[in-house]
């Protein structure tokens, strides 16, 4: 007896979503990244405003002084929708936790003498406050942000910024025995020590922008730019330096993260700034006037954790960097020249 099997093949007589093809074509295939993405922002059928704000709509351009003909105009270069962002972050966990059982099995942070073990506590551990900051404002930008394409990225960045709160808090137990005497101290350090207040007054300044295009520029772009590099750079190389490798290990994922992240916050910031010249003109204006502020908050940690002299130098490094940063995208940020302060500007600091 003998049998046959025969295929068939089925002809797909769409390629995609109805509204994915009206954008992109009928006969063109969507990524699942585009169909995570696209026009997916509400837009019709609000019965009422919001009672706590009655002047805007429920989902409302007009909360940003941004402009833009397309808003989807927005795009991620990671390609992050909910899958591909999970995956990533979950295989990126799992090094992370390999790095974390290695640090401690080494005893390369808990055998260190006490004062080096005070000194990375007493820098890193009150970050994680300055990381619930950031969590905090890109949640107003995905609350009160318009299109997906903007808002579903900000929501991953606030979900990443708790992961971070959370390892650098992990690093204060490795160095406390997991006592949590050094969360406790890294919160009374956020709270009252001089040399935080300046950093944290802009955090919390920054949590009462209504303009939620401001807050992502000024966190994502303007924080970050400035505070990634001189914690995850400077300060990380020095502390590597003084006490091996074990910190650096744990700060691997805060390193990667930036770098990836950037990509998406400089696309799109740079779409933003093409679209018109009043955005890019308004975009410089945040800029000028939240950047002197930031680096002004972070000179005095800078000189606790490296010195003088290594702190105008670092300061300056990546105030120029952010600088050339901006001028790729687009915008044309003057100098503010505090990171050349003399050396006797920062010694007034370190006494202040």
């Amino acid at each position: 007896m003998q049998i046959d099997i025969k295929t068939s093949s089925v002809q797909q007589i769409r390629q995609t979503f109805s509204h994915i093809a009206r954008r992109l074509g009928a006969d063109k295939a969507a990524s699942r990244y585009q169909e995570a993405t696209l026009e997916l922002q509400p837009e019709v059928n609000f019965h009422y405003r919001p009672l706590w704000e009655p002047d805007f709509e429920l989902y409302d351009k007009g909360r940003t002084a941004i402009r833009m003909a397309d808003w989807y105009a927005f795009k991620d270069p990671r390609q992050y929708y909910y899958g591909t962002y999970t995956i990533t972050r979950a295989r990126q966990q799992d090094a992370m936790e390999k790095s974390l059982e290695f640090v401690v099995k080494r005893g390369l942070l808990a055998d260190l003498p006490d004062e080096a073990k005070t000194k990375i506590a007493h820098f890193m551990v009150p970050l994680r406050h300055a990381e619930w900051g950031a969590n905090t404002n890109n949640c107003f930008i995905t609350g009160y942000g318009w299109g997906t394409a903007i808002t579903q990225a900000t929501m991953f960045h606030s979900m990443d910024r708790l992961g971070l709160a959370q390892y650098l808090s992990r690093i204060g137990l490795v160095l406390d025995g997991n006592q949590g005497s050094s969360l406790t101290e890294g919160k009374r350090r956020w709270l009252d020590e001089p040399a935080w207040q300046g950093l944290r007054h802009t955090l919390e300044d920054l949590m009462v922008v209504r303009d939620w295009f401001e807050t992502l520029v000024v966190q994502n772009l303007v924080i970050d730019g400035l505070l990634y590099p001189l914690v995850y750079r400077h300060v990380d190389r020095a502390f590597t330096q003084q006490y091996g490798p074990g910190l650096g290990m744990l700060n691997e994922f805060a390193i990667t993260w930036f770098d990836e992240s950037s990509r998406w916050v400089d696309a799109t910031i740079k779409t933003a700034a093409a679209e018109s010249e009043a955005n890019a003109t308004l975009l410089n204006q945040w800029i000028s006037t939240w950047r002197p502020r930031v680096l002004e908050a972070l000179k005095p940690l800078a000189i606790e954790a490296l010195g003088v002299g290594p702190a105008a130098d670092a300061l300056q490094e990546i105030e120029q960097g952010l600088t050339a940063r901006l001028a790729k995208l687009g915008l044309e940020v003057s100098s503010s020249n505090l990171a050349e302060a003399t050396s006797a500007g920062y010694t007034e600091v370190t006494h202040g």
